[in-house]
């Protein structure tokens, strides 16, 4: 399994493979923004528009790949604002219903966590359906549980569910400079 940082073209180039994987994610029932059946047509269309996030630097995106296929994802999203450009949202992160059990999301998480601190991140943020199995993922790697806003967002299956929010401190690199992506 590779893991790979991907740019604006890579994931132009990857978005089919990707579109799969926000498919399946769907119809696993992660609650990660949209509601089931997920047309494969709308998937593309979503990971197209995203793709000009990473060629402004706003979003970061990594792709684990099997036997050339995408299998996980994840990203972080950078705010645009001064006074807060010392921290990340990550967001998306999926593994295929196939490749679960492996370790991928931990791996995944890891790869988003290193990169943000290395770039100067300092402070990690995120949200996630309470009582997921996600949500045992990031307690396990040291997140930090604020929360839960009670019917904060419809699951695929279209039933209102609370949202947890979790944030995650990192350390700043040694000689790391004000953040950059």
């Amino acid at each position: 399994m590779i893991v790979e940082r991907v740019d604006h073209a890579e994931l132009l180039a990857c978005a089919a493979g990707l579109a799969d994987l926000l498919v399946d994610t769907v119809e696993g029932g992660a609650s990660i923004g949209f509601l089931a059946p997920l047309d494969r047509a709308e998937a593309l269309a979503w990971w197209r528009e995203h793709a000009a996030g990473t060629a402004a630097g706003r979003l970061a995106v990594w792709v684990a790949y099997d036997g050339g296929r995408p299998v996980g994802t994840v990203s972080l999203a950078f705010p645009d604002k001064p006074n807060s450009r010392h921290r990340a949202e990550l967001v998306k992160l999926m593994v295929h219903r196939d490749a679960r059990g492996r370790g991928l999301g931990r791996l995944l998480l890891a790869t988003a966590e290193e990169a943000a601190a290395a770039a100067g991140i300092t402070l990690l943020h995120l949200d996630t359906e309470t009582d997921s199995p996600a949500e045992r993922l990031y307690r396990a790697a040291g997140w930090s549980r604020i929360g839960a806003i009670p019917d904060y967002a419809a699951a695929p299956d279209g039933v209102l569910r609370p949202t947890s929010i979790y944030y995650k401190p990192l350390r700043r690199e040694t000689g790391a400079e004000a953040p950059t992506r």
